[in-house]
């Protein structure tokens, strides 16, 4: 398996913490639920720079990889796929997404300590990640717009 393959993990584990926080949040409280977000962030942000190390390996005319996991809208003569896009571009917009929303979950379990909404402000956090993340990784116009309306 090529390293670029693993892009589907960049929105997934912020869309796999929000989910996780929806059905758990609140019997996890303060301040389990803020580590699992911030988890779910920083894996990401790990999986991007391993993206970025793959890109650097290939040749700078190559340096672009779409992997496509399903058809999404196919109507008539026109199909859409869901799908995400990896160039130079979009790791880079990730790296800053995933670097710097970590280190903003990080701090924010500090900040929100004794907040009645704790697990809620992190399920806001991590779904508001995944929207920024599908809209810089998007393939297509629909999900890119997808994406911007999550944002």
């Amino acid at each position: 398996m090529e390293t670029l393959e693993l892009v589907w993990l960049v929105p997934a584990l912020p869309l796999l913490g929000f989910l996780t926080l929806i059905v758990f949040g609140r019997k996890l409280g303060d301040p389990l639920s803020g580590v699992v977000a911030t988890a779910a962030v920083a894996g990401s942000f790990l999986v991007t720079l391993a993206l970025y190390a793959g890109l650097l390996d290939r040749p700078e005319e190559e340096r672009q990889f779409v992997q496509t996991l399903f058809s999404w809208v196919p109507a008539g003569g026109l199909a859409v796929d869901f799908g995400f896009l990896v160039d130079p571009l979009s790791v880079t917009m990730c790296l800053f997404i995933t670097g710097v929303g970590s280190l903003i979950h990080l701090y924010a379990i500090g900040y929100m300590k004794g907040q009645d909404d704790f697990p809620k402000f992190f399920t806001y956090l991590n779904m508001f990640v995944f929207a920024m993340l599908l809209l810089v990784l998007g393939s297509s116009m629909l999900l890119t717009f997808l994406g911007w309306e999550g944002v």
